[in-house]
């Protein structure tokens, strides 16, 4: 893995497996979802940004990981969305990084705040990085508590 890789939106179609492959595995397949449900219409409007992080070295399948996409809402917000990174990868700043890059899209295109929803196993990670918790807000899947977290620019 090469923690100097580039964090861009995926360039091919490849790259674009690769980015939902890790949103799937990561965020639904554990919880029984069906394949598909990774996506969301969002992931094509205009001014939604993706931010993939690839393993550097690999000659087969470009093997995401980390991954996160970053929504525009109203009035100068946006919302990150569909972060994740590969078990594999977990606590080398992967996660970090590509917050950092959404954050600096984010003020690149005018915007003054982020919202998300975070998984509360994620709250201490969003926390660290100058997110604050507003309340809870939904239950995915029956079991999965968010709280809705936000960070001015």
């Amino acid at each position: 893995m090469n923690p100097a890789a580039t964090i861009q939106p995926p360039p091919t179609p490849a790259e674009w497996a690769a980015y939902y492959h890790l949103r799937y595995a990561v965020l639904r397949q554990p919880w029984q979802q069906p394949p598909g449900s990774e996506r969301v219409p969002a992931d094509d409007e205009a001014g939604t940004i993706h931010a993939l992080l690839l393993a550097a070295g690999n000659d087969k399948a470009p093997v995401a990981l980390a991954v996160g996409m970053l929504q525009p809402t109203d009035h100068g917000q946006g919302q990150i969305r569909f972060m994740a990174v590969a078990p594999e990868a977990a606590g080398q700043g992967l996660g970090r990084r590509v917050v950092a890059y959404l954050e600096a899209q984010a003020r690149a295109v005018g915007m003054h705040e982020i919202v998300l929803h975070s998984r509360e196993a994620a709250v201490g990670f969003y926390e660290k990085l100058g997110y604050a918790v507003v309340g809870p807000s939904h239950l995915l899947f029956g079991e999965i508590q968010h709280f809705l977290m936000r960070k001015q620019l």
